[in-house]
């Protein structure tokens, strides 16, 4: 159905995609991988019509084809859910799903019941009237995939569709591709979860410095041999993912949270936070994990009679905003790097600089631009971000060099509690190992940190002691050598 050839995109004198080749055929599903910065994004860009190539040819049903726009595309039939949604936040999930399809004149009511009943079909527990910009990252995935399917798409791209959901809304998320592929929809899937490639996938192509390095039948690779191919080394470089060391002892309690209550999100819960130890925080989506950081570092505020209280140091402490944690040497690590992580039109050396000069490190003297300047360099070389020119913006990054600007910019600030919500989402394997190392250093070094993840496999990597989030409370704590992926799924649904 679709044949890309000699495929090419420049920027400024770096190839994001050089000379590659990728085709699709009718009905089948072809996992394109790849580590941050490989091309994947860009190649299926070109074919969707959001970047134009710089040279190549697109192929759709063997005639030449050129999208000037997402649209043109659209309308021969391929369509892409984007790694960071692209929906419109003012709006409520109805509209968003029939954007660009309204009537002169519309019925509001019977909309949303059509979208209430589609996305019930889909499995997605979404609510219609909702606005987009209250929904949480999970949510705003199922909205972007819903919108891609209800087009009846010809080809579909995912670009990384599962990162935000939860074990159980994956299985649906498959049952759903596997239903398109009956329905003789092609299905483009980009994953850093080579697992998921490896199950869900006919064919499989992986890329490496925006060049192609190995494609073939699913049936033909494995984990080691995709590892191999993105990085260019063996696989065992990336087993720091796979198992930490014996289970940190708690230092000195550094945080203590009692009773915290926000509406009926997070609801009378407790816990506290130890010094140099990681503490692993898993939950549903809607569980409330997510507003309990928030909380803490004043980025939401509790209920101003009976919220509860937190305790720095057995120091009560009550942050209306962010800036005041942040000076006590407290972080939050945002889990939607694009919407509230980064400045995407600074460079990176701006972005990196300003989580300095927010720490109030500057505050009785002049700080130079130079200062910034080698204090962002210094970063950036600690996480290895790798930008495609010598200060590019944020913007211009991967996805992964995205999170490590996000992850920089916080750790600059010297804190002595991070939390990290969803830290490797959209990041690949290699980075997933270096910012798993850069937790077990910062733990290493004293400092208290939170993870908050999805991803089951991860908890259980790095976690020290874990907690289980269900409806607004901290319900179970397990240490983490004496846990596992079901004890911790039970505790998190019953």
């Amino acid at each position: 159905m679709i044949r890309m050839q000699a495929m090419r995109k420049v920027y400024g004198s770096v190839a994001a995609v050089d000379g590659v080749d990728f085709d699709l055929d009718a009905g089948e599903i072809h996992a394109l991988l790849g580590e941050n910065g490989a091309g994947k994004s860009t190649l299926t860009k070109m074919l969707s019509g959001v970047v134009q190539p710089s040279s190549g040819t697109i192929l759709l049903d063997g005639s030449p084809v050129h999208f000037g726009n997402p649209a043109e595309a659209m309308a021969a039939g391929i369509a892409m859910v984007y790694q960071e949604n692209s929906l419109v936040p003012t709006m409520t999930v109805a509209q968003n799903l029939f954007l660009g399809e309204e009537r002169a004149f519309n019925r509001l009511r019977p909309l949303y019941i059509a979208a209430q009943q589609f996305l019930q079909s889909l499995n997605f527990n979404v609510d219609p009237w909702a606005q987009v910009s209250t929904l949480g990252v999970a949510q705003r995935q199922m909205v972007e995939i819903a919108r891609a399917v209800r087009k009846n798409a010809r080809v579909i791209i995912f670009d990384e569709p599962t990162a935000s959901l939860t074990p159980e809304e994956k299985h649906h998320f498959f049952g759903l591709v596997r239903r398109l592929k009956a329905n003789r929809v092609s299905i483009v899937f980009i994953s850093h979860a080579l697992e998921e490639a490896l199950d869900l996938s006919d064919r499989i192509t992986v890329l490496r410095d925006g060049r192609l390095v190995a494609t073939g039948p699913t049936a033909t690779f494995d984990r080691a041999r995709i590892v191999s191919a993105m990085v260019g080394r063996e696989a065992p470089l990336v087993e720091a993912t796979q198992g930490l060391r014996n289970p940190r002892p708690p230092g000195r309690r550094v945080l203590s949270v009692q009773n915290l209550s926000m509406g009926n999100i997070v609801r009378n819960t407790s816990f506290s936070l130890y010094e140099g130890q990681v503490t692993g925080i898993f939950g549903l989506i809607g569980s409330g994990r997510t507003e309990m950081a928030k909380i803490v570092t004043g980025v939401f505020k509790r209920n101003t009679f009976h919220g509860g209280e937190v305790l720095l140091d057995d120091r009560p402490v009550r942050y209306r905003v962010p800036r005041a944690a942040v000076r006590d040497g407290i972080v939050y690590v945002t889990e939607d790097r694009k919407a509230e992580g980064f400045f995407d039109d600074m460079p990176v050396s701006e972005n990196i600089g300003i989580g300095y000069l927010a720490a109030g490190f500057g505050r009785s003297r002049i700080v130079r631009r130079s200062d910034l300047a080698r204090i962002a360099r210094e970063w950036t070389q600690k996480l290895d971000v790798a930008s495609t020119s010598g200060d590019a913006r944020v913007i211009e990054l991967s996805g992964g060099n995205q999170q490590k600007v996000v992850i920089a910019k916080s750790l600059v600030q010297r804190p002595r509690v991070v939390f990290l919500d969803e830290p490797t989402r959209g990041v690949d394997v290699g980075a997933i190992a270096e910012i798993h190392r850069m937790i077990r250093d910062l733990s290493a070094a004293g400092t208290t940190v939170v993870v908050i993840s999805s991803y089951l496999p991860e908890i259980l990597a790095i976690s020290d002691r874990i907690l289980v989030c269900r409806k607004g409370r901290i319900v179970e704590e397990f240490p983490a050598d004496a846990a596992d992926e079901k004890t911790i799924m039970y505790a998190a649904v019953h």
